[in-house]
């Protein structure tokens, strides 16, 4: 096939260079431009990153000389040279909102890893496994933008890859309340242990932001469509605490929850080993085979042996058992700048080329 042409827009941050090393031998994607602020623009992409290439890979061959563009100045440009773009710049959240309506109503669609959008009510946030049907809200959203095919679409906050899937199958159980602990890695904040030395041997338990995005955006994608907008749900109830750890990469969750109806354990593992989404469905190139991996050994999932399962793009749970004033309590893990933010986008964008709401241009 041929494939479709992208801009990455926030091309030297951390998920930026992440969403680079997803891209490199995509099977559908090809990286036409790079974008960043207007700092870097003018310099080739390696002058602009300089030391601060943060992968455990090397920058992309094909990369390193491409000129940066300025992800504002040079919009109607870059539109008019791709198919889409992937999103991940770091901006003030209104700054980040009129960018990313700026590039739709350029007729260029928005794969974003901002959270700018989340709760703008006709843009979709999937978790193709999940809630791929939220894909249908974009048509509402093309109208009220006057657009043919430029809209938004998001990926969730990256700590709710760790237990949302893990709860989602269940909730035929009728999931009532849910508390989770989050343990964090640095790179969730655009970090490593080199620029990050307080990080060694710490702990910070506070993250700005996390608990109400882990709160409030599991009810979005519980959601509905209705009148041309994604209504949130307004069960499971959530109540989170959200910690920064010394771990590089790999976000840990402790989950507890309780049910109208309890399922059993072995009914709940069978879910789980059983799940599959619309992802599978469609065999799209980043999707995880299996995308939740049970663990049986009471020290498992770790960050450090299970973030990598299916090129990142699993869900790694474990240490299911009974909970005395919930119903059940359990761990689960993701790669945060995978699943949680470049290829958890990657793997939206599959899915909207492949059900025909991102078309190549004419």
């Amino acid at each position: 096939m041929e494939k479709y042409n992208v801009a990455v827009v926030g091309a030297t941050g951390m998920v930026g260079q992440r969403f680079l090393t997803l891209l490199e031998n995509h099977p559908w994607f090809n990286v036409k431009i790079v974008a960043a602020s207007s700092r870097s623009a003018g310099k080739s992409y390696a002058e602009a990153v300089g030391g601060r290439w943060a992968m455990k890979t090397p920058m992309p061959a094909g990369i390193k000389d491409m000129i940066v563009m300025d992800a504002s100045g040079d919009a109607e440009k870059i539109a008019s040279q791709v198919d889409f773009i992937f999103c991940a710049v770091d901006m003030k959240k209104d700054e980040i909102k009129a960018l990313e309506e700026k590039y739709a109503r350029l007729e260029c669609p928005v794969i974003s890893n901002n959270s700018a959008h989340r709760n703008t009510p006709d843009v979709p946030m999937i978790i193709p496994e999940l809630n791929a049907d939220h894909a249908r809200v974009i048509e509402f959203q093309k109208k009220r933008l006057g657009t043919e095919r430029g809209f938004i679409a998001v990926k969730s906050n990256c700590s709710l890859q760790s237990y949302v899937p893990a709860l989602y199958p269940l909730n035929k159980f009728g999931i009532k309340n849910v508390l989770c602990c989050t343990y964090q890695a640095i790179s969730g904040a655009g970090k490593t242990f080199d620029t990050w030395p307080e990080m060694n041997d710490n702990i910070i338990p506070y993250i700005g932001g996390e608990e109400e995005k882990s709160e409030q955006e599991p009810l979005k994608i519980w959601g509905e469509i209705k009148d041309g907008k994604i209504i949130n749900a307004t069960s499971p109830q959530f109540t989170a605490q959200c910690i920064r750890v010394p771990v590089s990469d790999g976000h840990l969750a402790a989950v507890f929850a309780s049910f109208e109806e309890k399922p059993s354990i072995e009914e709940i593992k069978q879910i789980w080993n059983e799940f599959k989404g619309r992802a599978q469905e469609l065999n799209l190139p980043s999707a995880p085979k299996q995308f939740l991996h049970y663990f049986e050994e009471d020290d498992h999932p770790q960050a450090k042996t299970e973030r990598e399962i299916e090129n990142g793009m699993a869900v790694s749970v474990g240490r299911l058992r009974p909970d005395s004033q919930y119903d059940i309590k359990f761990v689960g893990l993701s790669h945060n700048t995978v699943r949680g933010a470049a290829g958890g986008a990657v793997l939206m964008a599959e899915l909207l080329c492949a059900e025909g709401y991102i078309q190549k241009r004419k």
